[in-house]
This record gives structure tokens, C-alpha cells and sequence, in this order.
């Protein structure tokens, strides 16, 4: 895991000096090695830092040079079927002539690319990644970035004053150091980021940044040409294979090959030349990865849990229990409420652009408790949005059998019923009916009202993920243009709903929010994460399994809950799905009151100009009341404050 940046000036000033200063800001994501590549006559800089992982000698230092001299890469990530692509290189008689120079996956790779052409190379290549190739016989820049959106890479073409350059890297920190660096906000984006807790692809916060999409490589013929953007690997189309030639066996033979699927890439994502470990929550997903560590492993594998003092927030017991039961050798962190809040101010810098999912907090404790220990971790995610395991598939396809075919007049009087009661009468009266442990009864009702109007499945879909109904309505200037998930809906055809739903998560909330969250909260310290649930084969068996091979007689993720079954007790991990979170909404109430409001204070945000202090305003003390909670939108609104605060003073 590295960090990767660069410019393509249309002069070759300062050149050395603007590559070392653009990839030096991202020392944390490899602080082992760091070069800058330059190419003074093309007004190319390439640089790299370096986290160590495989072959750890200079052997494997970027960026690095092709052996035939043509072409020079930067890449961040991990091939992890690179000793088979030697040995295929190998008998092809396309080794790097006079040896290879060491055990690098990056070695093998870009004579890959050099054999095979650069994107028959990287769909041979099972791994995450993103990556800058630059080829000097033919003066082409070509960045791309892998299946499913592992590995972060934005760039654009910037001019400021007299400067002018292409800027790309692997965070937005790297780029601001370039002089020709604009910034400024992109209206749109913001809009969206407050409706989705992120800022979705490909836009970045900044007018003329993109994010590269995950699947695609952008060829660029010269600094300020549009870019030759070609689609390798397609989720989409995937999903629709898979959905139109689904797998034709039983429950239990999907379940057989999702089992030797899961073994080996969980094999495969073991080998590294640094201590390594995983995280464990003691839920299906990361109990799954470990036990199949475990099962492979000839010594314990280190596992790490954080514990919460906070009621209805705290898995530890359940990590604990199944580490105990696998015999890992388990390290558990318990935090207090000031630990966990002592971190908030650290955040704009970390999360390059503004980022509104709270659970970013105990990652980022949990990967700096894990990089102690370790330099790799591997990582649950992503069995969710594969295995059908948020209970918002099921819920909206439930919804929309129910009031589809109802007259919309109808269905606006019921939601108009339902919304006369005040959410806080129904948030008091859930804490007394629970004693204290359901307070939100009303707003989820409030909430369930405001679907009931839904045009669409799609639309009610949006609905159900969406922290903010009416983002524009907050936002000055704000519009959100033409939803993406409406039109990913399209390209997925007639998919059913919620296979669909879990292709639009896995083409959209997985790469922006999740693999972005994991991605910055582990850089930050270090420390490199891998996600075995992603390897490419098991992604695709995945999108062909039917839905009733993943959701079986009632139960979600099956699949992966008889891989478990097999090496821990039921009554260890069955139980209802918790999250990774904090009692954000509490303390903003409590002992974030005075921080939020001096963010949230109206005279700063008329001032400022991005968001319209009335919604803002009425959302806020709507929140400190306890009439209505509005903890997603709020936490999103006081990052994007936060981030602001944060530009401005660098």
C-alpha cells in the first residue's frame, strides 16, 4: 500500500521541486521510501511513497522503470496473483531479460504491461490498485484504478496564474501543493454529499477534480487534452451476466463454491513480508475472514476489536468470544467517549474532502490500535452489498409491494397522518415502551411516512439511503442534476429490485463511502488494509448466485454463515446486525454542543456562502430539542464546516 501523485506540466519548471512537494504531503500512506520520477523535456513528475509489504528491499522502490526503459509506473495497492502472472510471463518467455530484479508484485506487473498491452495486463490481475503508467516512446499518461474502487486516484487539468498542469494522486492534499492548483467548491457536489453522507464519483469537492471511476483507465495525450477514458472491467455488466445466466446449482453447492472461493483469496490476501492481522467485530463478515485465517494459519492470527463505553454501541464481548473460540491471539482496545471525541479535529485533514460517516471515527481508532502490532489487516467489507446483508433490500422491496399499486392521492393522505404526530412524541414514548434502548421509534416513522410518496422503487430506494430528502433546499445554489442511481437503475435493465439494489451499493455506496472510509482511516495510520470478499472471482460468482441462494429461507449473508458454521457456534454469531458506530446524535447534544455551534452559528453561514442558514438553523435546534433527530445530516454539514475551516488555515 503507497500513496501515489504527480503532475504534467505544459513546462517543465520547478518540476523536481512541485513532484517532491505534491508527494511528500503523503507520507503517512507510505512513510518506508519516497522518489519522484522526472521526464524534464515532457514536464512529467512521478512520485511515490512507499509502505513496504512485498519484497522489502530497494528491489521493489518506485516509481519504477520497465526493463525495455519504455515505460515508468507508479502503483499503489496489491497484486495478489502475481506469482502466477510471473510464471505465466515466464513461459511465455516475456521475463525481463537479465533476470528479475526482486519479488515485487509491482515488478511483475509492469512487465506485464509491457507483454501484454496495459489493460489486458490488469484484467489478468486479481488485486486493488490505482496506478499512473507513463509510456516515453509514445508520450502517453495513462492512470487507472481497479474493479471495485479499493484504491483512490483523482486528477484534472488545473491552471492558476501562469502555471498550468495535469494533477493527479492518491488524495486531494497532494494536488492542493501543485501552484496550479484552482480549488474553489463544486455546488453539485456539495449537494450530493450532503444527501449521501459522501461525495459521490466521479466528482470531488473541487470544480475540475475528478475521481476516476473504479473499473476504467484515462489515457491522456498531453496535459490539457480531454481524456481517452476506457472502461477494462464493468460492475454492471457483471451484475447483468450474472443475473441473466445465474448459477444453476442448490443453496448448499453456492454455498460450496463461495467456500473455496472465500479460502483462497483469503490465502492469497495472507502472503506479505510484514506482520499481519485482521479487524473482528464478532459479526458474519469479519468472522468469516478470520476464521478462514485461522483455518490456514499455523500460528494465531492477531485480530483487534475497540470496545465502547456506550449502551447499544459496543461489540467487544462478541469479538472477544469468537477469538477465544478460533484461539487468535486478540487485542482489544476499550475506548471512553473523550477518547473517541479527542479525535474530530484531526478528521478534515485526514478525510482529504468532506466526509459524513461517523463510523469514520472507530475506524480510524481501530487502525491505529491494529498498526502497533501489524502493517496488513484484512477487513470484512464488502459481504453486505455481495451477500445481501443490509435489511434495507428486503424492507424496500417490501415497501413498494405494499404501496406501488396504491393511488398516489391515497398515499400522500397516509403519510399527511402519519406526519401530524411530532417525531419527539414518538421518540419519548419508544425510550419509555424500551426502557431507554429504542429512542428514534418517531423518527423512523416520520421517516417511513415521507416514503410513502415514492414515484418509483428506484426513488423510494433513494429515499431509504438518502441522510437528507431535500439537500438542495440547504444548500445555496444547490442542485443535484440528474441522480446516478436512477441512472445505474437503467443500465442494470430488468434486474429485480433487490439484486439491484445490492449492484447500485456495490457500484456506488461501497467505493465512496465504505472502501473510502477504510481507505483514509488506515493510511492515516499507516497501516494497510485488504478486503478479500472483493477478489474478482468471488465477486463474480457472487453476482450469479440468485437471490435465494443468498437470502435463504429467511436468512441473509447464507452463504458466508455456513462457511462460519462450520468453526464457530451459532449462538456466538447470530445475532442482529449492530454497525460500526457512536452515539454522534447524543453528543452533539452534550458535549459537542458548543464545537457544533460555533460551526453551525448563522452569521458564519451566510458569510461563508455555502449553506442557508434557515434549514440549518431549524434542523439544529429541531435536533437539541429532541423532536426530531437529524444526527446524518448534521455530522455531514459540521465535516463539510470542519474540512472549510481546515482549508482555509493551510
Amino acid at each position: 500500500m503507497c500513496g501515489i501523485s504527480g503532475c504534467w506540466q505544459l513546462n517543465g519548471e520547478d518540476l523536481a521541486a512541485r513532484g517532491i512537494a505534491m508527494v511528500d504531503v503523503l507520507r503517512h500512506r507510505g512513510p518506508d521510501d519516497g522518489h519522484v520520477w522526472v521526464e524534464p523535456e515532457a514536464g512529467l513528475a512521478l512520485g511515490h511513497r512507499r509502505l513496504a509489504i512485498i519484497d522489502l528491499s530497494p528491489a521493489g522502490q518506485q516509481p519504477m522503470v520497465s526493463a525495455c526503459g519504455r515505460y515508468v509506473l507508479a502503483f499503489n495497492g496489491e497484486i495478489y496473483n502475481f506469482a502466477d502472472l510471473r510464471r505465466e510471463l515466464e513461459q511465455a518467455g516475456a521475463a525481463p531479460e537479465g533476470g528479475w530484479r526482486g519479488h515485487s508484485d509491482t515488478e511483475v506487473l509492469l512487465a506485464g504491461m509491457a507483454h501484454w498491452g496495459l489493460a489486458a495486463a490488469l484484467r489478468r490481475a486479481v488485486g486493488m490498485f490505482a496506478l499512473a503508467l507513463w509510456d516515453r516512446e509514445a508520450r502517453r499518461l495513462s492512470l487507472a484504478r481497479d474493479r471495485l474502487g479499493e484504491k483512490p486516484l483523482y486528477y484534472g487539468f488545473q491552471r492558476q496564474g501562469g502555471e498550468a498542469a495535469l494533477l493527479f494522486g492518491s488524495e486531494l492534499k497532494a494536488l492542493r501543493r501543485h501552484p496550479a492548483f484552482v480549488g474553489g467548491i463544486n455546488r453539485r457536489a456539495l449537494t450530493l454529499y450532503l444527501r449521501h453522507n459522501y461525495v459521490p464519483a466521479p466528482l470531488s469537492i473541487h470544480p475540475g477534480i475528478a475521481k476516476l471511476m473504479p473499473g476504467t483507465i484515462a489515457h491522456l495525450s498531453a496535459p490539457d487534452a480531454a481524456p481517452d477514458v476506457e472502461v477494462w472491467w464493468d460492475l454492471a455488466q457483471v451484475a447483468l451476466r450474472g443475473a441473466a445466466t445465474p448459477f444453476a446449482g442448490s443453496p448448499q453447492e453456492a454455498a460450496a463454491q463461495v467456500a473455496a472461493l472465500a479460502r483462497q483469496s483469503v490465502a492469497r490476501q495472507m502472503v506479505a513480508d510484514v506482520p499481519s492481522g485482521a479487524f473482528l467485530s464478532g459479526g458474519i463478515d469479519s468472522s468469516t475472514v478470520v476464521a478462514l485465517m485461522q483455518a490456514q494459519s499455523s500460528r494465531p492470527v492477531q485480530t483487534f476489536t475497540i470496545g465502547f463505553d456506550a449502551q447499544g454501541f459496543d461489540e467487544a464481548r462478541h469479538a472477544k468470544a469468537v477469538a477465544a473460540h478460533l484461539g487468535t491471539d486478540h487485542h482489544e482496545l476499550h475506548v471512553s467517549p473523550e477518547d473517541t471525541r479527542a479525535v474530530i479535529p484531526e478528521l478534515p485533514r485526514i478525510w482529504c474532502e468532506p466526509f459524513g460517516d461517523s463510523s469514520q471515527i472507530p475506524t480510524l481508532l481501530l487502525s491505529r490500535m491494529a498498526r502497533r502490532n501489524v502493517t496488513v489487516a484484512l477487513s470484512g467489507d464488502g459481504g453486505d452489498e455481495l451477500f445481501a446483508g443490509y435489511t434495507r433490500y428486503t424492507m424496500t422491496d417490501r415497501l413498494w409491494g405494499r404501496i406501488g399499486s396504491m393511488p398516489m392521492g391515497l398515499r400522500r393522505v397516509a403519510a399527511a397522518g402519519v406526519q401530524v404526530v411530532p417525531p419527539g412524541w414518538g421518540n419519548a414514548l419508544g425510550r419509555v415502551l424500551s426502557g431507554g434502548r429504542f429512542g428514534l421509534a418517531g423518527d423512523k416513522l416520520n421517516k417511513g411516512a415521507g416514503m410513502l410518496d415514492a414515484a418509483s422503487v428506484e426513488d423510494l430506494y433513494l429515499r431509504m439511503v438518502s441522510a437528507e430528502q431535500h439537500p438542495e433546499q440547504w444548500v445555496v445554489g444547490g442542485d443535484e442534476g440528474e441522480s446516478r442511481l436512477v441512472a445505474l437503475r437503467g443500465e442494470l435493465g430488468a434486474m429485480a429490485p433487490v439484486p439491484a439494489m445490492m449492484a447500485l451499493d456495490a457500484l456506488t455506496y461501497l467505493p465512496d463511502d465504505i472502501l473510502t472510509k477504510v481507505d483514509r482511516a488506515a493510511m492515516a495510520a499507516s497501516l494497510e488494509t485488504r478486503v478479500p470478499f472483493l477478489d474478482t472471482p468471488l465477486v463474480e460468482l457472487a453476482f450469479s448466485l440468485p437471490l435465494s441462494c443468498k437470502l435463504h429461507e429467511g436468512v441473509s449473508k447464507w452463504p458466508l454463515r455456513q462457511i462460519l458454521y462450520a468453526q464457530v457456534p451459532r449462538e456466538l454469531v447470530d445475532r442482529p446486525k449492530m454497525g460500526f458506530g457512536i452515539p454522534v446524535g447524543q453528543w452533539l447534544r452534550g458535549p459537542l454542543r458548543d464545537w457544533a455551534e460555533a460551526l453551525l452559528a448563522a452569521p458564519r453561514l451566510a458569510a461563508e456562502g455555502y449553506w442557508n442558514p434557515a434549514p440549518v438553523r431549524a434542523a439544529w435546534q429541531e435536533h437539541l430539542s429532541r423532536r426530531h433527530d437529524f444526527t446524518p445530516a448534521l455530522w455531514s454539514v459540521l465535516m463539510f464546516q470542519a474540512w472549510l475551516e481546515v482549508q482555509h488555515a493551510d
